[in-house]
């Protein structure tokens, strides 16, 4: 059940993102009189699930059709509207059945249908290649535009309904859980960090972004014994934590809890460990905290651990083997911390949330862009995932509250992975209409074409890697 409820929230986000964004290119091509030929959500090889278009003034849809002049069963006619123009009558809208994205087709243009026949005719003057340049480049950067003005519409949005938490970092009792590996720079589980070069830390989620994606070196610690100090991390903490897998590296505390899942085929199911299982000790280490459990595996890492666990009235001894992350292959579901009463939701009106929600969107782009670096790192490269990864980014159960948060999230990431100068994406178009605008002449025919094919090899190549990625680790979690 878990699955269909992330794949229907990964559906209906990437619906109404594809949808907009394809609007941020349809709109400005009406506007400057450009003849649209289709609108898709999702590609349509070979078919598609449902068309609409005008034959002889009356919209006709076709239902599992082709995308020729000729429809196939199951027509069904819906009355024209007066408002509608002769532009409008020639768009044909329509739902593919491969959920990888939309398009729209503009007249005259390079894209990803490679209709050479077309462009080999005399230019027409509602052609994409007939306007000018500067509308154009409007005509590109629309679907951008709208991906990065929706993620932070969405923000205020959300900060104005929901608000957002903010941590009172001086009243925590139990301290912060630190990942084992920062011991080495004096930092450990019951620490509170109260600034972060210079500013007072109001969010867990900003100690992380902090040190992983912003520069936060100085940090002001407040130790489990009340003594202050600041500790300077090292250049390049960031690298080191993201190979030794230590991030998130900060988070607030938790109460031990039991056993929910066993991995098969990892230690914790060879040794017979199982769900309902609770954690006592670890090498007599008693456990309180469930990050005691991660510091107690971590100091154990490569070797066999004595785990003691309690399984109904019965307190057993096992020894798992340890692999070099710290983990035994168990997971646990975590739904309250120790220091309930430092975190506040925070409510604002609706000029704050302005305010708030921009902040939010500019923070979110920033990170986005600030955290490609580990993409180019062997362990970076292995992490990247496709839409499995993106679908477990929504939460098991339907919560509207984290699915807005998830979607104003993807909005941002397209905004910014569309307008990439890649070939076959929106910043590639850009890219050559800078390039006419600047030097006054159109790049060759060809030379488009020839882009097209090799933005859309990379593209497809990056696809395939990415879920091929996401079913290796299905296969082999």
């Amino acid at each position: 059940m878990e699955f269909w409820i992330k794949a229907a929230q990964l559906i209906l986000s990437l619906s109404i993102l594809v949808i907009l964004h394809e609007f941020g290119h349809f709109i400005p091509a009406r506007l400057f009189k450009t003849k649209v030929e289709k609108f898709y959500l999702f590609f349509n090889p070979y078919f598609a699930l449902i068309r609409f278009n005008k034959v002889k003034g009356k919209w006709k849809a076709s239902w599992f059709s082709n995308s020729g002049n000729k429809t196939t069963e199951k027509e069904g006619e819906i009355e024209q509207s007066e408002e509608e123009n002769i532009d409008a009558q020639s768009t044909e809208w329509g739902v593919g059945w491969l959920p990888l994205g939309g398009y729209v087709k503009i007249a005259g243009m390079v894209d990803e249908s490679m209709d050479t026949e077309q462009l080999a005719k005399p230019a027409q003057a509602w052609e994409f290649r007939s306007k000018p340049a500067w509308q154009r480049l409007i005509i590109m950067i629309g679907g951008v535009t709208v991906n990065l003005i929706l993620g932070i519409f969405i923000y205020i949005c959300i900060m104005f309904a929901y608000g957002e938490e903010e941590l009172q970092p001086q009243q925590l009792q139990a301290g912060l859980s630190v990942h084992p590996y920062l011991g080495k720079y004096g930092l450990y589980s019951g620490d509170n960090i109260l600034e972060i070069n210079g500013e007072v830390v109001t969010n867990v989620s900003e100690i992380n972004n902090g040190v992983m994606l912003r520069d936060g070196r100085k940090l002001l610690v407040e130790h489990e014994n009340g003594v202050k100090a600041t500790i300077t991390l090292p250049e390049g903490i960031e690298y080191e934590l993201f190979q030794k897998g230590a991030f998130p590296a900060f988070g607030l505390r938790h109460p031990s809890v039991v056993i929910d899942s066993i991995m098969p085929e990892k230690a914790a199911s060879k040794v017979g460990l199982k769900e309902g299982d609770k954690i006592l000790s670890i090498n007599n280490n008693k456990v309180v905290y469930y990050d005691d459990i991660q510091r107690y595996f971590y100091a154990t890492k490569g070797k066999k651990a004595a785990v003691s666990i309690q399984r109904g009235n019965d307190t057993l001894l096992f020894n798992p083997k340890v692999n070099e992350e710290g983990m035994i292959g168990f997971g646990v579901v975590i739904t309250d911390y120790i220091d309930q009463n430092s975190v506040k939701q925070k409510y604002y009106g609706f000029g704050e949330s302005v305010g708030k929600g921009v902040d939010k969107g500019f923070h979110t782009l920033s990170d986005y862009t600030a955290q490609l670096k580990f993409m180019f790192t062997k362990k970076g490269a292995s992490s990247i995932g496709g839409f499995g990864a993106i679908g477990n980014m929504f939460p098991p159960v339907w919560d509207w509250h984290q699915f807005w948060m998830t979607t104003a999230l993807i909005s941002i990431i397209l905004a910014f992975m569309n307008i990439l100068p890649i070939p076959a994406l929106d910043g590639g178009h850009v890219v050559f209409l800078i390039y006419e605008m600047i030097t006054g002449k159109e790049a060759p025919q060809k030379v488009l074409e020839y882009a097209q094919y090799v933005g859309f090899f990379l593209l497809m190549s990056l696809v395939i890697y990415a879920n091929g990625n996401d079913l290796i680790k299905w296969l082999f979690p």
